[in-house]
């Protein structure tokens, strides 16, 4: 590939060439040469080669040689590149060295030219281009090194080696400026919106990179995206995010995240607000309990903007003391509202309302709270005993002892040996005084007291 670098004489303000020694006086040599055929140019510090259909023109700031190619004397071997310039890839800021390998150089010049910008760069050792970011180096073997500090975007294109052999030979090598994304905030939607419920709202992000970045949208905490009533995503790709009829479920963050393969990837939180009225959920209308008792009432509260709730108790607001003890647990545009009332006495019973109000609207729930028995206390089990010792002479006859249900042994539904049904429900057991009987021995009885026959006694034995 040939780059020719040509400079007419009205860009420097003169008609011809051989003005230009007049118009710069810090050139310290000019030279000019009639001809058709181009010529060599071998430099020692910055060049500029001019050339049209009938001249070629060079000029230095320091000194300079022009000689004929046919002046040259041939190498037994003649330049030749050892390997190709590699296409490199470049992170935004970072520095990069493009190699330029020449076997066989000789006395022959080499150059690095910038190809998209037609800008030439070094010349053999020295820098041509006024960018202090721009500077080569040589092995002194056969390697030449072209190095750019802190890389910018318009570095990006074609950069040639040549050799100012005859005819001109030369390679070219590509250098990728690569630019991590960058979300542009000034072009997209804030970070936080508000939206009335049941309304259409349109996300927009945009961002910028090399290459061109990737957008895609997801919500903060995972839940779906709701496109519309019936197209809902996980992941959405685009620039613009467009939500339908929105709800207040669809309330929260939603992330703006960009991608381009290079690090680091970027993110933009933009939060929805949804904005509706009070609503109240009640879940028990009805309340009992008994007097003396501590009870707890509750009611369930959507609202954004956050609502201001509060108790009432017929005409007068209820407040946090010894009495009564208010609780509010929020969660997003949720709120849980409960209210304790200590010891219950009978001006406690009534109506309470439950009251939620802000900047959009007003709503209130209901509960009544009325008295109820206190539950009776549980029947206490009665033991038994046989009025006999255990060496077979009468102990002392206990107190009478109240009307209690006992099962006899033969009817225990427990005993292995029961061949009898139990009596019915509506039977009752008595328990009779004790008798003495012969030999000095004594026993407990049981009958069953019914309206049916007269009463069996039903002997137990010790």
């Amino acid at each position: 590939m040939t780059v020719n670098m040509v400079l007419k004489p009205e860009v420097l303000g003169c008609t011809d060439f051989r003005s230009v020694r007049s118009l710069r006086p810090e050139l310290t040599a000019a030279l000019f040469r009639l001809s058709s055929q181009p010529t060599t140019l071998l430099l020692h510090s910055q060049v500029h080669q001019l050339q049209s259909s009938h001249f070629s023109f060079l000029f230095s700031t320091f000194d300079f040689l022009l000689t004929p190619t046919s002046n040259i004397k041939p190498l037994s071997d003649p330049p030749i590149f050892a390997e190709p310039i590699p296409n490199v890839t470049v992170a935004l800021g970072r520095d990069v060295s493009l190699p330029c390998v020449i076997e066989n150089l000789g006395s022959y010049k080499v150059a690095w030219i910038h190809v998209g910008r037609q800008m030439l760069l070094t010349i053999h050792k020295h820098v041509v281009v006024k960018v202090p970011r721009f500077s080569v180096s040589h092995d002194n073997q056969k390697t030449w090194l072209l190095h750019i500090n802190s890389v910018q975007q318009d570095d990006r294109g074609y950069y040639m080696c040549q050799v100012n052999t005859n005819p001109m030979i030369s390679q070219v090598g590509f250098l990728q400026v690569v630019v991590p994304p960058n979300i542009l905030d000034s072009l997209s939607t804030e970070s936080t919106v508000a939206v009335r419920e049941h309304q259409n709202i349109t996300l927009t992000c945009k961002a910028d990179g090399y290459p061109p970045p990737k957008l895609m949208w997801k919500r903060e905490d995972g839940q779906v995206i709701s496109l519309n009533k019936h197209h809902k995503v996980n992941l959405y790709d685009g620039e613009q995010l467009n939500l339908t009829r929105i709800t207040r479920s669809e309330m929260g963050a939603y992330l703006c995240i960009a991608t381009n393969g290079v690090p680091p990837t970027v993110s933009k939180r933009i939060t929805v607000d949804v904005e509706f009225s009070p609503m109240i959920f009640v879940p028990n209308q009805l309340v009992g309990a008994p007097t003396g008792t501590n009870v707890t009432i509750d009611c369930h509260t959507e609202a954004y903007p956050r609502a201001m709730s509060y108790w009432f108790l017929g005409d007068e607001m209820i407040l946090s003391n010894e009495k009564y003890a208010t609780n509010i647990m929020e969660n997003s545009y949720r709120a849980h509202m409960r209210l304790t009332i200590r010891n219950l006495t009978a001006s406690d019973f009534g109506s309470y309302r439950c009251i939620s109000k802000n900047s959009l609207g007003e709503t209130e729930g209901s509960i009544r709270l009325y008295p109820i028995p206190k539950p009776s206390a549980a029947p206490k089990a009665t033991e038994i005993k046989s009025s006999a010792n255990n060496e077979g002479r009468p102990s002392t006859p206990p107190p009478a002892k109240r009307l209690t249900t006992v099962w006899p042994s033969s009817y225990n539904p427990y005993s292995p040996k029961r061949t009898e049904r139990p009596p019915q429900p509506s039977e009752e057991r008595v328990e009779r005084p004790e008798q003495k009987l012969r030999g000095g021995e004594s026993t407990g009885e049981t009958c069953i007291l019914s309206p049916g026959p007269p009463c069996f006694p039903v002997s137990s034995s010790s």
